[in-house]
């Protein structure tokens, strides 16, 4: 009897997979490699075989013309692996996943239902000469008006330390590391992220869109940070007086700010 009869031959299992958003406002794919060039600073190890979700709603007419192929290549040649299309009109979607790639559709909003009312309005009939018209009678409508409330969700809390290559995700909520956090590992949050030891690897916080993310540690000795998908890299080092130093990140505009934390 083989060793694996009797188990499943494959199982499926819903998993959580972080993706960087690449939004094109041109086709043009020197434009692009210009754009991408400029972002990273010419390193190659900027970003690490993340996949990538490219939105190209803003390109107009000019999507039809996109060389999915070169796309492809070119974002992998700076260690971006291109997964899924956003922003496609519905004629250009055959054509997309010819090319392997998966259709990444946004979810409609939310509508609450509302019932329609209907009222006859009737003219006031016309005011005697002899007698000044009635004040009109005030009318109050109530109104309910609902509000939703969103439910908390509580911060993650990671009480060992994290090795490198080990990956990190706090969907949805702050994520807190109260252990030294090693060269190689990366955190990544929705919220903030908050390293209570060395900070050693790298820390994507705001990471689905959040700007006013932060990042804090007891000692900023980061290989890469990010806040709401801008990156800085440390080829260079950091400062002197930030290295090792209890440190804060956070977003400025389009410039990642590193502030020191004084006690």
């Amino acid at each position: 009897m083989s060793k694996n009869q009797g188990s499943k031959p494959i199982e499926i299992k819903i998993s959580t997979v972080v993706a960087v958003s690449a939004i094109l406002r041109t086709t043009e794919l020197a434009a692009i490699e210009a754009a991408l060039k400029q972002a990273t600073g010419g390193a190659s190890d900027y970003f690490d075989h993340d996949l990538v979700v490219v939105d190209i709603s803003g390109c107009g007419p000019e999507t039809g013309s996109i060389d999915w192929p070169a796309l492809t290549a070119l974002f992998r040649s700076y260690q971006l692996n291109l997964v899924a299309v956003r922003g496609a009109p519905s004629d250009l979607e055959p054509q997309i996943v010819a090319h392997g790639l998966s259709i990444d559709t946004l979810p409609p909003p939310r509508h609450e239902p509302r019932e329609a009312e209907a009222a006859a309005v009737q003219a006031p009939p016309a005011p005697a000469p002899v007698a000044p018209p009635a004040p009109a009678t005030p009318v109050v409508e109530r109104v309910e008006v609902r509000v939703d409330v969103p439910t908390a969700v509580p911060a993650m809390i990671v009480d060992v330390p994290v090795r490198a290559g080990q990956r990190i995700y706090a969907r949805g909520s702050d994520l807190i590391v109260n252990a030294i956090v090693n060269n190689g590992a990366e955190l990544i949050a929705d919220g903030s992220i908050h390293v209570y030891a060395p900070l050693r690897g790298r820390a994507l916080a705001g990471a689905s869109g959040n700007a006013d993310a932060r990042i804090f540690t007891l000692s900023m000795e980061a290989e890469l940070v990010s806040i709401a998908g801008v990156y800085r890299t440390f080829d260079g080092g950091l400062p002197k007086d930030l290295a090792k130093q209890p440190a804060q990140v956070r977003l400025e505009g389009d410039r990642i700010d590193i502030l020191s934390i004084r006690a």
